[in-house]
């Protein structure tokens, strides 16, 4: 029979939480993944004493990781996910090593296994490329996605309004219809009352993604407001009400006005939307790269792509360079392609490009 946390430990892990939360000042969807990881080693040590902590512990925990297969995928659990779960656990161990009752215990160069190999590590910092749909597929799905029932019509609005702004799902899970202006074509991501990152505050204006987002978002604004009387301070995205039905079965039965607790039922939107035109799923968080990919094509000076990319939360163009759209692999093969033309043909296109980069480069320097 599994042995359960022992009291010592989850008094230590209780005060772990706080000094993640008071000290480092961590979110609680962080903490929750750090949590996580010492909850996998506890599991694989049998609930472990701390003060009982030995290297021998780290090394068959590192070997049972590196074989565990993932509950999502079925597959082995991919070395970044393990890479993270070791730095979670250094980290902790490192804290230990400073707790009354635990300096004498722990020997810190035991610590030092938590580290994984060169190669490891390397396997698990490779950037992969990402899965990035084009705008027009997300319009594609958004205009075949149906509208006859109001969750339709909330689930269509949902995919239109990720489109428009860009927005992290937090944000999304949180805004309220008070947040977005239709006039201004805003969104005001308030950190008072929206999840945002780094609880940021900023205006998102909607992006130039052609006419069906913001009719779709407008008609569901308005239906909201004018048929089933809601105020501002109520939800944009209100949660699936359900109800008992005779046969004491959970079934749909309207909406609550209340916001969805996680970003859960927003990606499962997504899911079922791709899927029924055949498309693979591209998550919320995926439509930032979408985004990133049509600021490059649209934007002509680096003026309009830092303005580009302040309007998704950056504070510096680099951002949106290097966290979004893979734009180095991108841009990689766009130029190769137009190396392989005979030099006179693109000459004065390449020479306007280099002029654009130091343009750039001048600006990223004033910074």
């Amino acid at each position: 029979m599994m042995k359960k946390s022992s009291t010592k430990n989850a008094r230590i892990l209780y005060e772990y939480a706080k000094y993640l939360r008071e000290a480092k000042q961590l979110d609680d969807s962080t903490i929750d993944g750090v949590m996580k990881s010492i909850n996998r080693f506890e599991e694989a040590t049998n609930y472990l004493d701390f003060k009982k902590f030995r290297d021998k512990h780290v090394i068959a925990f590192k070997k049972q990781l590196l074989n565990s297969k993932s509950m999502v995928t079925g597959d082995k659990l991919s070395k970044a996910t393990v890479l993270t779960t070791m730095r979670h656990m250094k980290g902790f161990f490192q804290f230990l090593v400073t707790q009354k009752g635990y300096r004498a215990k722990i020997n810190y160069s035991d610590i030092e296994y938590f580290n994984l190999s060169e190669k490891d590590t390397r396997i698990a910092n490779t950037k992969r490329k990402r899965n990035v749909a084009t705008v027009e597929q997300v319009l594609q799905t958004l205009g075949s996605m149906p509208c006859d029932t109001i969750l339709e019509m909330r689930d269509r609005a949902l995919l239109a309004f990720v489109l428009l702004t860009g927005a992290r799902d937090g944000a999304v899970a949180s805004v309220k219809i008070k947040h977005v202006d239709l006039a201004e074509k805003s969104f005001y991501q308030d950190a008072r009352d929206v999840n945002t990152k780094f609880s940021k505050t900023f205006t998102t204006y909607f992006f130039p993604v052609g006419e069906l987002p913001p009719k779709v978002l407008t008609e569901w604004i308005e239906y909201l407001i004018k048929e089933l009387g809601y105020k501002q301070n109520d939800p944009l995205f209100p949660k699936t009400k359900l109800a008992h039905n005779k046969n004491q079965q959970f079934e749909v039965a309207g909406l609550l006005k209340e916001h969805w607790s996680n970003a859960t039922p927003i990606r499962k939107v997504f899911k079922q939307a791709f899927e029924a035109v055949g498309l693979p799923y591209f998550n919320p968080h995926s439509f930032r790269n979408t985004l990133v990919r049509l600021g490059e094509n649209l934007c002509q000076t680096p003026e309009e792509f830092k303005a580009w990319s302040q309007n998704l939360g950056h504070e510096s163009v680099l951002t949106s360079f290097y966290s979004y759209g893979d734009v180095p692999d991108y841009k990689q093969a766009e130029l190769l392609r137009k190396l392989s033309k005979p030099a006179e043909s693109t000459s004065s296109d390449m020479e306007e490009q280099f002029m654009q980069f130091k343009q750039f480069q001048k600006m990223m320097e004033k910074k």
